[in-house]
């Protein structure tokens, strides 16, 4: 079965054992020193080599640590960047006995032939070539056996270090590191869950059917599981082996990276949150091939509409909307030092602007977000760390594939395709009909909330209510003024216009200056919808 981990079963009786091991490894690299303070921490490479030893979890928790500069010095990061995945291959009893276990039947009755010897060969399962009865080459990539009990006695034991650190230096709660072994235990959970994986691959190849120097091997369903992945063969070499043979080709394929990722971004809210050069192979007709989607994020449509708006800020150097936009992205956060946060933001944009547009990263502004937010009291959502990594990798990938590459000259060209294809007639017609439903209920809602409101007032009541309650109403009250003030502007636009070429008689400037009032009313009127949208579904989850 896949690895499901219950933080409500996870025993510390069950895990005391581990513990132990876990407690002589750490002191053994010099960890406990570091209950003196921080200027007894172990070294970096203590730090790396002890994750090493402790195993598969520990691995994987370094690797996710790795991402969390809001955390650590940057001297342990760039060391625990350096951790490994490749362990040692499984014996072909053990793959046979998985394989048989997941599918139901003999191996040789699953496959006509089955190369003993893996391609590769990770932490949480490795790959074999092999090929089907039909005839078709596949790639099958088999779990290693035993990882459900062993990751749930390391998460239980992680969760018992990560309270007694925090019971012992109450400074640590500051840093929400149950947040972080919670994360990291939901990630587990879908990376060692083949089928979740498969479906990602669908999702995947739906949403970039129309990238056409582009190929996602398809999942063969027959001979999948929970503990099993079977997927056609991609016969390509890896990325930065390419490059160094044929560096010409390598515009176009940078060009495909971006588009990949970005296009999954905005349109689907998907994104491949590990696209180094291993994963990355280009076929011999010069398409690439993506593979692993053992690790993918999610982002749903309020964080990816947050998100453009950050995007934006950042590209005009706007700190306030900058600071807004990343506040809705966490929106789990009280306490925030508001004032602290916009000044480090200012700084942040103050570093990119400074720089040349071809150097800036927008990994590194992100991480940079990411930093001046856990100073100043933002509990991060783990998507956001995740779409931060994912930037990072690709960046380091494509500066690695041609170091001459304007990589910003291509993102900000699939931006803008990207935002032609969200004002098409389609989109457009889509966000208006929303825009109708929104005011019909904004006016529908209106007459109740003033009642409420005059009622309070007549009974003496809204005195007892409680600040936040009056804040909460007066924000909604000024919400909703503004929403309608923006719709009757649109609106307004749109009539305008409509006038104007309707009296026209010929293909005078009031023909022309009336259509340009009807395109800018309808602009309006999906950025109005669009904000409505949001807020709506914000508040949506606030109540949930």
């Amino acid at each position: 079965m896949a690895v499901m981990i219950d933080p409500e079963k996870s025993s510390l009786l069950r895990a005391t054992p581990r513990l132990i091991q876990i407690l002589r490894v750490l002191g053994r690299h010099k960890f406990l020193g570091a209950l003196r303070g921080k200027r007894h921490w172990p070294a970096p490479k203590e730090v790396r080599e002890t994750f090493e030893e402790l195993g598969l979890t520990f691995l994987k928790f370094g690797q996710v640590l790795a991402m969390r500069r809001d955390l650590l010095p940057d001297a342990y990061i760039d060391e625990l960047e350096l951790l490994h995945d490749q362990l040692p291959a499984m014996g072909i009893d053990a793959v046979r006995s998985t394989i048989e276990a997941g599918l139901g039947a003999p191996l040789q009755e699953l496959f006509a032939s089955f190369n003993e010897t893996p391609i590769a060969a990770a932490t949480i399962a490795q790959v074999h070539e092999a090929t089907l009865k039909d005839g078709r080459h596949v790639a099958v990539k088999v779990q290693r056996p035993g990882l459900e009990k062993m990751i749930d006695t390391d998460i239980a034991a992680l969760r018992y270090l990560v309270a007694l650190g925090e019971s012992l230096f109450p400074r640590l709660r500051a840093l929400d590191l149950p947040v972080v072994v919670r994360e990291f235990a939901n990630t587990l959970n879908r990376e060692t869950d083949f089928s979740h994986e498969a479906r990602s691959i669908v999702l995947f190849r739906t949403a970039l059917a129309d990238v056409p120097d582009l190929w996602i091997p398809d999942v063969v369903a027959e001979r999948s599981g929970e503990t099993v992945l079977t997927l056609e063969f991609s016969a390509g070499e890896r990325v930065d082996v390419y490059a160094r043979l044929h560096p010409e080709a390598m515009p176009k394929v940078i060009n495909t990276l971006v588009r990949l990722m970005l296009q999954t971004i905005f349109e689907e809210g998907l994104f491949h949150a590990d696209p180094h050069p291993g994963n990355v192979l280009v076929l011999p007709d010069g398409r690439l091939s993506l593979l692993d989607f053992g690790m993918t994020g999610e982002l749903d449509e309020t964080m990816r509409d947050s998100l453009t708006l950050l995007l934006e800020a950042v590209v005009k150097g706007d700190a306030r909307a900058a600071k807004e936009a990343y506040l809705e992205m966490a929106p789990s956060s009280v306490n925030v030092n508001r004032a602290g946060l916009l000044v480090d933001i200012k700084a942040v944009l103050y570093e990119i602007h400074r720089s040349d547009l071809a150097d800036v990263s927008v990994g590194e502004a992100f991480d940079s977000l990411l930093r001046a937010g856990s100073r100043n009291g933002v509990h991060n959502p783990g998507e956001f760390f995740l779409l931060t990594r994912a930037f990072v990798i690709l960046e380091s990938m494509i500066r690695q594939l041609d170091p001459r590459h304007n990589y910003m000259g291509s993102f900000r060209e699939e931006i803008s395709r990207l935002s032609s294809l969200h004002f098409s007639g389609e989109r457009i017609k889509e966000k208006t009909t929303k825009l109708v439903r929104e005011l019909e209920r904004l006016l529908s809602d209106a007459p109740s909330d003033t009642r409420r409101i005059l009622r309070r007032v007549a009974e003496g009541n809204l005195g007892r209510l409680q600040v936040p309650a009056v804040e909460a109403l007066g924000g909604s009250i000024n919400r909703n003024l503004k929403r309608l003030t923006d719709a009757i502007a649109a609106a307004a636009l749109l009539i305008g216009g409509s006038m104007l070429v309707n009296a026209a008689s010929d293909a005078g400037w009031h023909h022309y200056f009336g259509e340009a009032l009807i395109a800018v009313g309808l602009v309006a009127t999906v950025f109005v919808g669009l904000a409505a949208l949001r807020g709506d579904q914000g508040r949506g989850q606030g109540r949930r």
